[in-house]
């Protein structure tokens, strides 16, 4: 019997079958190359979230509080100043940016290149960038070691936990956790500063007080204050995480320039650059930054396709622009330093910024969605549009956790919101637009895996990520029909001009605070105000201690109507009101959105 051709179907089986016994030894490698890539994006786009222009802003502090504030700080800058939320200092990118990020790029690249042809030893270059990236990776390795234990110890020590199918405000100046919701009638306060079901774990009086400070260690900072006449003034606090995180940072330095580079040191620099860079940098508009993306898409096709500077730079200098994953050996490549597979932090950080417009956007979104319309009570006046306040969002993953399963249930039976009963604070928040970018984010590095396997040649990660990202955003803004909402939606600030005629910048949350240094101050008038002689300070002042303010009362309210929380929060009053959601919502923000952009977060330049 003569033997018969496969079938079509059986012979794609077989290459399939094949396919896979090559790329099987490798599956592990690249979950670890998915995995490491997405924990500097998830993290940083978490880390940007303030207040959006959709939310209001916390109530201002009365003049009694400002005046107890400032008696017992009697250096702080200002008597009368108002304390401003906290917000992170970030760069918008403006249209121009789209030819110089590639022009830019471009350069740098070629400059490398020519410099490792020319020098002919790589190791010289390496040394140079990597005594570079030092000074930025000290601080780069801090604040991401910093706020890994941040997190850490938010988990460990929530500000919301449930026991016993009640709900519980932990109260840290008071020592104890008040049940809030649920039930209540069954559930006193509770001493033990552990949460949830720990708090059954039998403590003594001396192991409470020592886990209650350890609890309040992580806000009690050092401030360290530096002035230099015209030339620089600011302050920094430092905690004890960031003084572990600065020794964590000094010897990663001193081991990855004196003794060895591996892969793991790599790694670590790299996700600081890149869980930096994504906080401090936005496309400030979606259609901004996914011009920015095809721009780099087609540079990265263009430098690894037909030219070898990618490749050659990537492989040859040491630096940690890029993440190294080390890969089983073959019968030709031994395992090793050369047998690692890479992929550049440009791969993490260029989609990661859009991801984290992503993630900003449905916070927008959220606080949009809570606007409330309270009816005018006179004919023919205007209704009026209540913002919901702002609840800061740091350390309410750990809350989540505490006080939902694992399906995203509470674990206690919450009451209605009512005149009596103030509504919760929210634990989280959806994320449908950040979900969508990750999928495609994930879809991307997927297609450029196989891509590699089929063509046998480096592939420029840009190719995949870029559609992968912009593709999965566009389309689910328009499935939900909020394409008009995407594409107006900005970050950028309103330039505002100062009594002098000169543009007013605003930059917070940065290491050293800037100031005005070249403005003419005022006369001294008090202990808030630095002397007119003074050229050169600097000072160290230890953690401020706090104690219950004197208008507290003990059933949890304060003076003037102000309802506090159990962690010490004040919220105000509850207006009754109905909500009010819808185009009819995003209507009125667009009106308002001449006084406050969309996202009023930075200054584009």
């Amino acid at each position: 019997m003569a033997d018969t051709e496969p079938s079509l179907v059986a012979s794609a089986l077989g290459t399939a079958a094949y396919a896979f016994t090559k790329v099987q030894p490798l599956l592990p490698v690249y979950a670890h190359m998915i995995l490491a890539s997405l924990f500097p994006i998830y993290a940083a786009a978490h880390a940007s979230l303030t207040r959006p222009s959709t939310a209001a802003k916390p109530p201002k502090k009365s003049r009694k509080d400002r005046a107890r504030a400032a008696a017992e700080d009697e250096d702080s800058d200002s008597e009368d100043e108002e304390e401003e939320e906290p917000e992170n200092e970030m760069e918008g990118l403006s249209p121009r940016h789209i030819i110089l990020f590639p022009l830019f790029a471009g350069i740098s690249l070629a400059t490398l290149y020519f410099l490792l042809k020319w020098l002919k030893d790589p190791s010289i270059l390496s040394k140079a960038l990597n005594a570079y990236f030092a000074v930025f990776g000290f601080f780069a390795v801090t604040k991401l070691v910093s706020d890994v234990l941040d997190i850490g110890h938010s988990i460990i020590f929530p500000r919301r936990h449930v026991l016993g199918g009640a709900l519980y405000h932990v109260d840290g100046k008071a020592g104890r956790a008040v049940p809030v919701a649920g039930n209540t009638k069954a559930s006193g306060p509770i001493t033990s500063p552990l949460p949830g079901f720990l708090t059954r774990i039998p403590l003594s009086d001396g192991a409470k007080e020592w886990l209650w400070a350890d609890r309040a260690m992580p806000s009690n900072k050092w401030t360290l204050k530096l002035y230099l006449e015209r030339a620089l003034a600011g302050k920094a606090r430092v905690g004890a995480h960031t003084l572990v995180g600065a020794v964590v940072a000094l010897a990663t330095l001193v081991y990855f320039n004196l003794v060895d580079k591996t892969w793991y040191l790599t790694n670590l620099l790299g996700f600081s650059f890149a869980y930096g860079s994504i906080q401090v940098i936005s496309p400030t508009t979606f259609a901004t930054g996914s011009a920015i993306l095809v721009g780099l898409f087609f540079y990265d096709i263009y430098m690894v396709f037909f030219t070898p500077l990618m490749v050659t730079v990537a492989s040859s200098l040491d630096v940690p622009i890029k993440l190294m994953f080390p890969k089983p050996g073959t019968a030709t490549t031994p395992s090793g330093k050369n047998a690692a597979a890479m992929l550049g932090l440009g791969d993490i950080i260029i989609p990661g910024l859009m991801i984290g417009l992503a993630l900003r956007f449905d916070l927008y979104l959220f606080y949009l969605r809570r606007h409330k319309r309270v009816p005018a009570t006179t004919e023919g006046a205007e209704d009026t549009v209540v913002k919901a306040e702002f609840t800061p969002l740091a350390g309410r993953w750990s809350d989540h956790f505490w006080t939902h399963s694992l399906m995203g249930r509470p674990l206690w039976e919450s009451a209605a919101p009512s005149e009596n009963v103030k509504e919760e604070a929210p634990f989280t928040f959806p994320k449908t637009y950040f979900n969508a970018s990750l999928v495609g984010y994930v879809g991307g590095l997927v297609a450029t895996f196989a891509a590699l396997h089929l063509m046998n040649h480096a592939q420029p990660a840009l190719l995949w990520l870029v559609p992968g990202v912009l593709l999965s955003l566009w389309a689910t803004a328009l499935v939900r029909g909020e394409l008009a909402l995407m594409w107006h939606y900005s970050e950028e600030i309103v330039e505002e001009a100062t009594e002098a005629g000169k543009e007013a910048t605003k930059r917070t949350g940065q290491l050293f605070k800037e100031e005005d240094v070249n403005a003419v101050r005022k006369p001294a008038t008090g202990k808030s105000r630095r002397p007119e002689r003074e050229v050169f300070s600097f000072s160290i002042e230890g953690p401020r201690k706090v104690g219950p303010t004197a208008g507290e009362k003990e059933d949890g309210k304060s003076e003037g109507g102000v309802e506090r929380e159990g962690n010490g929060t004040t919220v105000p009053t509850t207006v009754k009101s109905q909500v009010w959601t819808g185009s009819e919502a995003h209507s009125s923000a667009r009106e308002e959105g001449g006084v406050e952009p969309a996202g009023k977060r930075l200054r584009v330049r």
